[in-house]
């Protein structure tokens, strides 16, 4: 499941006030809902998500590369 989605969606749950069980079923229901699980199982959807999210986030230059950009 994409667990930065995950992280997000707790966090919302927080915000809202709900926690334990409330929080868990406004998690993993949004998570149905919009097609990243089925039940309990990640769907090639909640996969995809997942790798878009790995690829995207995993592309941050370093802290090196960014004091070196002002050295010419």
């Amino acid at each position: 499941m994409p667990k930065f989605l995950e992280k997000k969606l707790a966090g919302e749950a927080a915000s809202m006030g709900k926690s334990g069980r409330a929080a868990d079923r406004y998690v993993y229901g949004a998570l149905n809902n919009m097609g990243a699980m089925h039940g309990n199982k990640e769907t090639a959807k909640g996969a995809a998500m997942d790798a878009k999210h790995t690829r995207d986030m995993g592309r941050r230059p370093s802290m090196s590369a960014l004091k070196n950009l002002g050295r010419g």
